[in-house]
């Protein structure tokens, strides 16, 4: 095989994988020219080198959100580097994994075997996007809200493109109200959300061993400040009312009126229609991680 043809191999190689030209150049060489052979040897390659990068951690990347009918999917997907998270190829795979997310109904496992654009499914298209890029890559989690008797309303804050972004937001909520007389609320109420960061709907929905925990911290610092051990008790229980108060939504202080709580504002939206709030969901790049 003359050099002319084999450059003209590695360039298709090239073409169809994404993969760097030293690699490609030494696949065709190990496999003959035999462009099926060479991709599956790069594959494998590459499924070799994702493994060892698997070790490293991924706390960038991007949240996207995609919507059809009042129905919603969030997903966010983690790189390395926040350089990686600006580049294209990341970009596009972000976007169409989310449109899979929302046809998928949220299963994950169902996404990851779901066929791309490339005519590969996601899991095969994320190995490849590993080894082109060279970073860790992960989808770390999703969800999905449907349509029944709810209308949703989602933001992305500071979006990279349309519904991609660092932190995104979807809220589900019940009400006789229609869509279009709700939605400055409901963009305001994602955004809230999104800048307030509560981490449950009300004071049932908190974690028990949450609120334990943090009982515990508050009375051992009360302690450990020598403050009288007869006022102790009244003291941390209005300090728990107040970590109570500042991560359930319907108690948070509402964002674009401070002095009143999220709960009264529902109230005056509407004091004959009933809007409730049956569900949130707030991703943040990275937050966990």
């Amino acid at each position: 095989m003359n050099s002319n043809n084999i450059l003209e191999k590695v360039k298709k190689l090239r073409e169809i994988t994404g993969v760097g030209f030293k690699d490609c150049k030494i696949a065709i060489d190990e496999n003959s020219g035999d462009i099926e052979k060479s991709i599956e040897f790069l594959r494998k390659k590459g499924i070799a080198k994702a493994s060892k990068k698997m070790e490293r951690v991924a706390a960038e990347g991007l949240v996207c959100i995609s919507d059809k009918e009042n129905k919603l999917s969030i997903i966010e997907i983690n790189s390395e580097t926040d350089f990686v998270a600006k580049n294209s190829d990341f970009i596009n795979f972000v976007e169409e994994t989310s449109s899979l997310v929302l046809e998928n109904f949220g299963d994950l496992k169902n996404v990851l075997k779901s066929k791309m654009k490339n005519k590969k499914n996601v899991e095969e298209s994320l190995i490849a996007l590993i080894s082109k890029i060279g970073e860790k890559i992960t989808l770390r989690r999703c969800d999905f809200f449907d349509n029944n008797g709810v209308i949703n309303f989602f933001y992305v804050h500071s979006p990279l493109k349309k519904n991609v972004g660092k932190i995104g937001v979807i809220v589900s909520v019940e009400t006789e109200i229609s869509h279009d007389k709700l939605s400055d609320f409901g963009k305001q109420l994602s955004m809230h959300i999104a800048a307030s960061s509560p981490l449950a709907l009300d004071e049932n929905d908190l974690d028990k061993k949450l609120l334990n925990k943090e009982k515990e911290i508050i009375v051992d610092e009360l302690k450990n400040s020598g403050k009288d051990s007869k006022i102790i008790d009244k003291i941390a229980a209005g300090k728990l009312n107040k970590f109570i108060s500042d991560n359930t939504l319907l108690n948070q202080e509402w964002i674009m009126e401070p002095k009143k709580k999220v709960k009264d504002i529902l109230k005056e939206i509407s004091p004959e229609k009933i809007i409730k709030i049956k569900k949130f969901i707030r991703f943040k790049v990275g937050e966990g991680v």
